[in-house]
C-alpha cells in the first residue's frame, strides 16, 4: 500500500512516548509499559526513548522502580522538537529527489515544499500539553 506520508516507527514511538511520560506526570514510564500500550518492541522503544534522554527531553532511572521522567513542561515540548530528535531537521526543498530536475520543471511544481511546510508547521505549532487529556489523545493514563 502506497503512503503519501510515512512516519517512521521511530517517530511514532517517540511521539506516543512523550505523551504518555507527559500524561504520567511525576510517575515513572518505564520502556516495558510504553512497549506494551504501544504495541512496540520493547528493545526499539527503549532505543528511542534513550536518544530522548540524550536530547534532553528525559531523564532515566535503572530499577525496578525506575523509568522516564519529563525535563521540562510539556507546554515547552513541540511535536518538532521530538521529530526533529528522532529524524533529524526537516529540510524543506523544491525537489523530493534533491537534485535537478531533467525537465527542467518539476513535475510536483510546488507540492512537495508546500506539503513538507505544513507538516512542520503542524509539529511546531503542538506540544505535549496539547494532548495530555484532550479529546485529541485516547492513549490511557497508566
Amino acid at each position: 500500500m502506497a503512503k503519501i506520508v510515512n512516519i517512521t516507527e521511530a517517530v511514532s514511538i517517540a511521539l506516543h512516548s512523550m505523551v504518555l511520560v507527559a500524561k504520567a506526570k511525576s510517575s515513572q514510564m518505564n520502556a516495558s509499559i510504553i512497549s506494551e500500550i504501544t504495541g512496540s518492541s520493547k528493545f526499539h522503544v527503549s532505543k528511542v526513548m534513550q536518544k530522548l534522554v540524550k536530547d534532553g527531553f528525559l531523564s532515566s532511572q535503572r530499577g525496578p522502580a525506575g523509568g522516564f521522567l519529563l525535563q521540562t513542561s510539556p507546554e515547552n515540548i513541540t511535536l518538532l522538537q521530538i521529530f526533529e530528535s528522532i529524524e533529524g531537521r526537516i529540510v524543506i526543498s523544491k525537489c523530493p529527489l534533491n537534485k535537478v530536475c531533467p525537465f527542467g520543471d518539476c513535475i510536483f511544481e510546488d507540492l512537495t515544499m508546500i506539503m513538507t511546510r505544513q507538516f512542520r508547521d503542524y509539529l511546531q505549532a503542538h506540544t505535549l500539553a496539547d494532548y495530555m487529556g484532550s479529546k485529541k489523545s485516547r492513549i490511557p493514563l497508566v
